[in-house]
C-alpha cells in the first residue's frame, strides 16, 4: 500500500516521539497524569498528521484519473460518473493543530455540473477530526 520509503519517514517520526518524550519526561519528572498526556499528544500529533497524509494519497480515490470509467466515484447528486479536471491542494487542520496539504483529483461531472474535492465514493464526506481549508 505504501513504500518503505515512508514506513522510514514514519520511523524517523516514532523515534523522534520517544526522543522527545524521554527528554520531556527528565524536564518534568512530577507531572501529572494530565500534563504526561498532553505533551504526550503534542509529539504524536506530528506523527499522526503525517501518516494520515501518506495514507489518505495512497488511497485510490486521489486520482480519479487513474481509475478506469466503471470504477471512478458517481455523483452524489445525480449518480452519473464522475470525471477527473486536474490535481488541485487542501490544506487541512488535524484535531491536534498539525497542517497537512492533500493533491489530488478534483472530480468533475458531465451531467449535472457537480464538483467534488476531494472525490468520495458516497454521498457523506465524513472525515472525523479533519477541518478544510480551501488551498
Amino acid at each position: 500500500m505504501w513504500s518503505l520509503e515512508t514506513e522510514a519517514c514514519w520511523q524517523l517520526l516514532v523515534d523522534e516521539v520517544m526522543t522527545g518524550m524521554k527528554e520531556w519526561r527528565i524536564q518534568h519528572p512530577r507531572a501529572t497524569f494530565q500534563e504526561i498526556e498532553a505533551a504526550l499528544d503534542a509529539k504524536l500529533s506530528k506523527l499522526r498528521a503525517r501518516m494520515l497524509q501518506d495514507i489518505l494519497l495512497a488511497s485510490k480515490a486521489a486520482k480519479v484519473s487513474d481509475e478506469v470509467e466503471g470504477e471512478r466515484p458517481n455523483c452524489p447528486q445525480c449518480g452519473q460518473p464522475m470525471e477527473s479536471r486536474g490535481d488541485e491542494s487542501r490544506t487541512l487542520t488535524t484535531n491536534y493543530n498539525q497542517e497537512l496539504t492533500l493533491s489530488r483529483s478534483y472530480a468533475h461531472c458531465p451531467a449535472c455540473q457537480a464538483g467534488l474535492f476531494p472525490p468520495r465514493r458516497g454521498t457523506q464526506a465524513v472525515v472525523g477530526g479533519l477541518h478544510s481549508e480551501r488551498g
